[in-house]
């Protein structure tokens, strides 16, 4: 189920409901009003609520919808499932934004300590070192 709440900002709050380990699990993001996810958001929110009215006639001669198939069909509306390694992104980002520690660890990680920094570095070490042994080994075939 998807939820719409317009600000004056020109952002979109989306809210997504899925289903973990039999919980349910409510995502809020909120986007740009025009990025291409709140787009599609806004064109699929329209059609739920140009098809609700269609199927909701009233009137004593319209036939409404009844049986087994009804009923496992109303019943059977499954929710879109989360995966442990999405929940956990999610958990992270959550318990990032309720401490406060987002822009200190952007700050740690940019640092010379950081983990993308040092990978960096051996990736030139490493490409330095190959250009090194290949010129030797290019050196010693011509004479």
């Amino acid at each position: 189920k998807l939820q719409e709440k317009p600000k004056d900002s020109g952002k979109v709050t989306i809210t997504k409901t899925f289903d973990f380990a039999g919980e349910e699990v409510k995502v809020t993001k909120e986007v740009d009003s025009n990025s291409k996810e709140a787009k599609s958001f806004l064109k699929q929110q329209e059609k739920l609520q140009s098809a609700a009215p269609a199927s909701l006639p009233t009137g004593s001669g319209v036939k409404r919808p009844s049986g087994m198939s009804s009923l496992l069909g109303k019943i059977g509306a499954k929710k879109q499932k989360m995966s442990t390694l999405e929940k956990s992104k999610l958990d992270w980002e959550n318990f990032k934004e309720e401490e406060g520690i987002v822009e200190e660890l952007a700050i740690h990680n940019r640092g010379k300590d950081g983990y993308i920094e040092r990978k960096a570095f051996l990736e030139r070490v490493d490409h330095r070192q190959f250009e090194i042994e290949r010129d030797i080994r290019l050196s010693r075939m011509k004479p």
